[in-house]
């Protein structure tokens, strides 16, 4: 019996060392601030998070990615409904709304459409709140293709759907991220821009990561 015992147990300190070092499955969701537009594709900030997770000698695998430059809400629930995902993952980011707000969509339709995406993106995690991490949409009203834009109508516009989507991810209980105020940095920081004077960057995504990569440490944890 003793012996059986041990054995035992040394069966299931081993199945919960390979429960350990499996490697962790993270999924972004998103538009051109995901997939990083106008950077290389590896300095994205779902990639530069995984990146810096592997440095803390946490096993992950490459993220996947579902966004495109453009994508709406609604447009990136379109996609997510046409593609299979091999669910659960073990972080879910969402980052959505700067074209809603850029082609003037609603503020009470953007309210809708995300509150449904962070259900999906909870539902993508496991039922797990706590494995989902909301960014805030980035000012583009400070970039140089903004020149001759109403700087101000755009910042007030983005601080009003940030306040939906931090509103909503407050309510389901995930993780928020605020990374508005590092974009808005590129008023004075040109370094924080990518050449297309549009999207942010390697840099920027880079401050981003690091910020990803601590909730998901402790969560790790």
């Amino acid at each position: 019996m003793k012996s059986f015992l041990l054995i035992f147990l040394s069966l299931l300190l081993t199945s919960k060392a390979y429960m350990q070092t499996k490697p962790l499955r993270y999924l972004a969701l998103g538009d051109s601030y995901t997939i990083g537009e106008s950077v290389p594709f590896h300095k994205n900030f779902p990639n530069q998070t995984v990146a810096l997770l592997k440095k803390e000698n946490i096993a992950m695998e490459e993220p996947a990615i579902i966004a495109k430059t453009g994508w709406t809400t609604d447009e990136l629930q379109e996609q997510i409904s046409r593609t299979r995902l091999a669910v659960p993952f073990d972080f879910v980011t969402l980052l959505i709304g700067v074209n809603n707000q850029y082609r003037g969509r609603s503020a009470d339709e953007y309210a809708q459409q995300f509150e449904e995406l962070l259900q999906q993106a909870i539902s993508f995690a496991g039922d797990k709140p706590n494995h989902v991490i909301v960014l805030s949409i980035p000012d583009w009203g400070v970039t140089p293709f903004a020149k001759d834009r109403d700087r101000n109508k755009i910042a007030k516009e983005i601080d009003a759907f940030n306040a939906i989507n931090e509103k909503i991810a407050k309510k389901y209980k995930v993780h928020y991220i605020n990374i508005t105020p590092y974009t808005r940095e590129a008023t004075t920081d040109n370094s924080l821009v990518a050449k297309d004077g549009l999207h942010p960057s390697a840099k920027d995504y880079g401050r981003w990561a690091m910020k990803v990569k601590e909730v998901m440490m402790k969560e790790i944890k």
